[in-house]
C-alpha cells in the first residue's frame, strides 16, 4: 500500500517504513506525527482524492530534528563597492512511516519496535595476535625473497626531520 501526501508545499510517494526528510514538523524524537492531506491511497484500488482523500491519514515516527547545508546568498553591485553576504540552514524532519490509515482510524500512540540487527562477533584478541604474526612471518619471506633485507619495527621511535638546506643554494642561486 502506497501513498501520496503534501505538506511544506511539496508532495511525497511513500509506503510503510520509508524514510524521509521533510521540511520541519512539530515533535519530538520518538514522536508520532501525523499528515492529514492525503492526495492518493493505492494498493489493489487506487483512491484518488477531489482534492484530498476523505478519512485518511499518514502516520510517522519524527526520528530527529535536523539542518540542511548552508547555502550563501552573496550580492554584489560591480563598482559601487557594495557586497552583501548572507547564510541560510533550512530545517528539516527526519521521519519514518509507520502506518498509512483510510476510514477515519487514528494512529497507534507508539512507534513498533525495529528490529535490531545482528552483530558480528569479534575476533578473540589471541586470534588476531596470531594473524599477526603470519604476516610478519609473510612479508619477511617476500622481502627475503626480492633479496633485501627484513626492515625492523621501531616501537616508539620518532624518526627525526630531514636537515633544511642552508645559504644561498636554498633561495635558488647555484654554486660555484
Amino acid at each position: 500500500m502506497f501513498a501520496v501526501f503534501k505538506t511544506g508545499g511539496k508532495q511525497y510517494r511513500v509506503a510503510a517504513e520509508d524514510v524521509l526528510r521533510v521540511d520541519k514538523v512539530k515533535g519530538e524524537p520518538g514522536e508520532i506525527v501525523e499528515f492529514g492531506e492525503v492526495l492518493v491511497v493505492g494498493g489493489e484500488a487506487v483512491t484518488l482524492g477531489a482534492p484530498v482523500v476523505a478519512g485518511a491519514t499518514v502516520a510517522a515516527e519524527v526520528l530527529d530534528q535536523t539542518r540542511g547545508g548552508k547555502v550563501i546568498a552573496f550580492k554584489k553591485r560591480r563598482r559601487k563597492n557594495s557586497r552583501r553576504r548572507r547564510g541560510h540552514r533550512q530545517e528539516f524532519t527526519l521521519i519514518r512511516i509507520t502506518e498509512i490509515l483510510t476510514d477515519g482510524k487514528k494512529p497507534s500512540k507508539t512507534a513498533p519496535p525495529r528490529p535490531k540487527r545482528a552483530v558480528a562477533p569479534k575476533p578473540a584478541p589471541d586470534a588476531q595476535a596470531a594473524a599477526g604474526g603470519e604476516d610478519d612471518a609473510a612479508s619477511a619471506a617476500a622481502t627475503a625473497k626480492k633479496g633485501g633485507k627484513p626492515k625492523a619495527k621501531t616501537a616508539g621511535k620518532a624518526k627525526k626531520p630531514a636537515a633544511k638546506a642552508k645559504g644561498p643554494a636554498a633561495k635558488g642561486k647555484k654554486k660555484k
